[in-house]
């Protein structure tokens, strides 16, 4: 199976390129998704962001408060890099055991891995392929605002609690800009995957 990692900054349209990259038939996995499951109620994981975080950041049913610890952990970044190391490495073992399930389904297949700290967490390194998704800076902030109901301040500090859409980009096999909208978005994720369909067809001749 050719593996590829699908990453970008926070509100840039990963989530529309994922979607165009499933209806392909790729297989497609969230890592936000996944980190959700990794924190159930009773997991080893909850109970080490409980440990090193305290009780308040759990609702009264004993899930997580996933607002309130993203308001701690967006504005010190100490304690966002705790709360990366406590998480990333549930979170690759579950990817890596999804990627291998898939495997044995559908050994010619591409599996495609979306998460948003791939490169800064060094979980790219696993990939064949790293896709990086991006737009212009003024787009990025007016989504991330809109979709969040977040103030101009409050998506500035989230998008620069992560590397940079520059930074990115210097690690991609291949870029998809998201700037112009759906259907330029489409046809270029559309680019994208008939090169991997002919990479992964020749890896595996």
């Amino acid at each position: 199976m050719l593996r590829i990692g699908l990453t970008g900054s926070i509100g840039v349209g990963k989530t529309f390129v994922a979607g165009v990259f499933a209806e392909l038939g790729c297989h497609v996995l969230d890592a936000d998704d996944l980190a959700r499951e990794v924190v159930a109620t009773g997991s080893d994981a909850l109970k080490r962001i409980v440990q090193n975080f305290g009780a308040e950041i759990l609702h009264s049913d004993g899930t997580l408060d996933r607002a309130k610890l993203g308001t701690i952990v967006f504005a010190e970044p100490e304690k966002r890099r705790l709360l990366n190391s406590l998480l990333h490495p549930y979170i690759i073992a579950q990817q890596d055991q999804r990627l291998r399930e898939w495997e044995a389904e559908d050994p010619n297949g591409i599996g495609i891995v979306d998460a948003a700290l791939m490169i800064e967490s060094g979980g790219s390194k696993r990939f064949n392929k790293l896709i990086v998704v991006h737009c212009r800076p003024g787009i990025q902030l007016s989504r991330l605002m809109a979709r969040n109901n977040l103030s101009p301040e409050e998506a500035e500090q989230r998008i620069n609690s992560q590397m940079s859409q520059e930074e990115k980009k210097a690690f991609a096999d291949y870029l998809i800009d998201t700037s112009e909208g759906f259907e330029a978005t489409r046809k270029r994720t559309e680019e994208v995957y008939n090169e991997l369909r002919q990479l992964a067809s020749n890896t595996y001749l």
